[in-house]
């Protein structure tokens, strides 16, 4: 066996935390073969429900954890971090305004971005989960200044996941069928899984399911609510599909994707596709293993896709600067 990655995870004895802890004690990020030390962070309020946790995580007698830390400290979290999922953040409540919930988020992510860059490993990678997850990436990387921008990541695969189970119902197959589904922009009811692009059986989806209307209306409107739908049904957030998706996450990256396909995460724009430089948006990435990933070049999306991505990109836009504004970055 390898050393043991470092694995952070704030937020840890939430829902979604709860899930992804023995997610990754039992070898979802790496395989079965690495070892890793969880580092578990939360705020001091929830420390013995993370005692809790930590109890759990003991009785199952993972073999491949080597070593449990439960704190409250971001540093003692964060320190040689390999791997940090940065789960808890301030969900928005009735009423709050949008601008409000980016300042509290925005104090936690520019505290955890400054400490990750302070204490985590040289090359250390960073996937916010916690939403709006974007946003709250994009300010933890403007204070995370000593970490390459190209190492934060924001969660869509969540976004991925849901849009390729609803062709494949569709189009009655396996989802295995369905690849080349990207997602574009923010994690949010603006973002657009792009179905032109898609494949399903290795025909174009578009193909397969000759319903555009279907496509355009009832698709987008499934996978864009699903969050809102779940939530309806059993009175608490999705919270296993997301500890999964961000388990997807990061093995696409550390693994690599298949040859000629591609998955969904939002990385720091480089200018493709006419998204600013900058800005935390989702595009088709092609993982190359350890972490590594390049932006699929040359897709081609129609005026219904330049539309949907330029409503995206035009909310993230909107996001940065409140959040700029919140938090004085």
């Amino acid at each position: 066996m390898s050393s043991a990655y470092r694995v952070a995870v704030t937020g840890a004895a939430g829902q979604i935390g709860y899930a992804l802890a023995f997610r990754i004690a039992s070898g979802g990020l790496f395989g079965p073969e690495q070892r890793v030390r969880l580092q578990l962070l939360e705020v001091p309020q929830a420390e013995n429900a993370l005692k809790g946790v930590v109890m759990e995580l003991l009785d199952g007698a993972c073999p491949l954890v080597e070593e449990v830390v439960a704190t409250s400290d971001p540093k003692r979290a964060f320190e040689g971090a390999d791997w940090t999922l940065c789960v808890g953040s301030i969900p928005r409540k009735p009423g709050m305004e949008r601008s409000e919930l980016l300042g509290l988020n925005g104090k936690i992510f520019v505290e955890q971005g400054r400490v990750l860059a302070e204490v985590a490993g040289k090359d250390a990678r960073v996937l916010v989960v916690g939403n709006p997850c974007n946003t709250n990436a994009w300010i933890a990387m403007q204070a995370g200044q000593g970490l390459a921008k190209e190492n934060w990541f924001a969660m869509t695969r969540l976004d991925e996941n849901r849009a390729k189970a609803r062709l494949a119902e569709k189009a009655g197959v396996s989802v295995a069928q369905v690849d080349r589904l990207a997602i574009w922009g923010n994690h949010s009811s603006t973002m657009y899984p792009d179905f032109t692009n898609a494949r399903i059986g290795g025909k174009a989806a578009t193909d397969v399911i000759t319903d555009r209307k279907w496509l355009e209306g009832e698709f987008l409107q499934s996978v864009q609510q699903r969050g809102a739908e779940i939530m309806k049904a059993r009175g608490l957030s999705s919270a296993a599909s997301a500890a999964h998706a961000a388990v997807d996450t990061v093995r696409s990256l550390h693994d690599g994707t298949k040859p000629g396909d591609w998955t969904s995460v939002a990385v720091c724009s480089d200018g493709s596709y006419g998204v600013p430089k900058g800005l935390m948006c989702s595009f088709p990435i092609r993982a190359l293993g350890r972490g590594k990933w390049e932006i699929v070049a040359g897709l081609k999306l129609d005026d219904f896709g330049q539309k949907k991505l330029a409503a995206t990109v035009a909310e993230l836009e909107e996001e940065k600067k409140a959040a700029a504004e919140a938090v004085g970055i």
